[in-house]
């Protein structure tokens, strides 16, 4: 079983989570320098942010090495400290991005270790939104470069306040200070950059090569559908391949094969997808084993019989229907 990381809100776990992000046109780009979202009576509300202090890194200072953390130097401060220590050149991070890091969580006054994901070897993909991570990182982060390692030192206010975390022997009263190495970041415009595979089959659709975060076309031939599952590279990717018992973040298309129409897509709804494969078995089967091994980066076309479909049950009130098979073309941004 993965260990699920301390950074996560308790959040509901829903079986496809479409989550919003942020893209060229959205407020929260425009605002990511200065991220303010709204402050609610739950919600406290936006910290200032200062230069320090903050611990020294005493090893691994390389950016995606594990480091090791000395104790927070004196008292911590009750404002949000915040310092880049590797400037990255990548794309710049903004409120509602998802984004992909390498981290280590340590106790101030301790210097006790509650978290790191370097030994997991595992990087954490978490939406940068109030509710699904710790308000630190959430304001920290907005406005940095992928590419980068940041410090930050984490006041129990944008932490996990007063009622700490006893599962991580975190008290209401710790400062938490993080070293974070920022990967990648992924919104609604994001898309699969692989190497463009031929599709030479002519019985089989032709799934569009662009790679611009806009839905890519998906030409189904006037032919009878396969009677089995097909799964194809349409953009290969470079990094690992994927495992039965990951979740993935994507973006995707779906259309019936006898029509021709589309049921359901990311693209262009500001919003990104993002399931575990083995929750997916339980309403489209043949999805999550036709992106099972494909790697990560990838943009892949899946045909999905009835039988590995929905069969004879198909959602009310939508394009598909009995019987129908199913097309989908899937960005396969990141995996965890």
């Amino acid at each position: 079983m993965r260990r699920r990381s301390l950074l996560l809100a308790a959040v509901p776990a829903g079986l496809v989570t479409l989550a919003g992000c942020g893209d060229g046109k959205s407020d929260s780009s425009k605002a990511a320098p200065s991220p303010s979202p709204s402050a609610s009576a739950s919600a406290p509300p936006p910290p200032k942010i200062v230069e320090g202090p903050l611990p020294a890194i005493t090893a691994g200072t390389k950016f995606d090495e594990k480091p090791t953390v000395a104790k927070g130097p004196g008292e911590p401060s009750k404002d949000l400290a915040v310092k880049t220590v590797i400037a990255g050149s990548g794309r710049t991070v903004a409120e509602k991005d998802f984004v992909q890091a390498n981290y280590l969580g340590q106790i101030w006054s301790t210097a006790k270790v509650f978290d790191n994901s370097y030994d997991r070897k595992s990087p954490l993909v978490i939406q940068l939104a109030q509710g699904s991570i710790i308000d630190g990182w959430r304001y920290a982060l907005a406005g940095k470069k992928t590419g980068s390692r940041v410090q930050i030192a984490v006041p129990p206010t944008w932490g996990y306040g007063k009622s700490g975390n006893a599962q991580a022997g975190i008290k209401g009263t710790d400062t938490l200070v993080f070293v974070i190495d920022l990967i990648d970041s992924f919104n609604s415009k994001s898309s699969a950059k692989g190497t463009e595979v031929p599709q030479t089959d002519a019985a089989l659709p032709k799934v569009g090569t662009n790679t611009n975060g806009e839905a890519p076309s998906i030409t189904v031939p006037k032919t009878a559908p396969p009677k089995k599952l097909v799964s194809a590279y349409v953009l290969e990717g470079d990094g690992p391949e994927l495992k039965a018992d990951q979740a993935i973040l994507c973006q995707f298309k779906g259309v019936v094969w006898d029509s021709g129409k589309p049921f359901e897509q990311t693209y262009g709804s500001g919003r990104l997808s993002q399931f575990s494969l083995q929750q997916m078995q339980q309403v489209v089967k043949g999805l999550p084993q036709g992106l099972t091994g494909k790697k990560v980066g990838s943009r892949v076309m899946v045909v999905v019989p009835p039988d590995l479909a929905y069969g004879d049950n198909p959602p009310t009130g939508g394009a598909i229907e009995k019987g129908s098979t199913l097309v989908f073309s899937v960005d396969i941004l990141a995996a965890m």
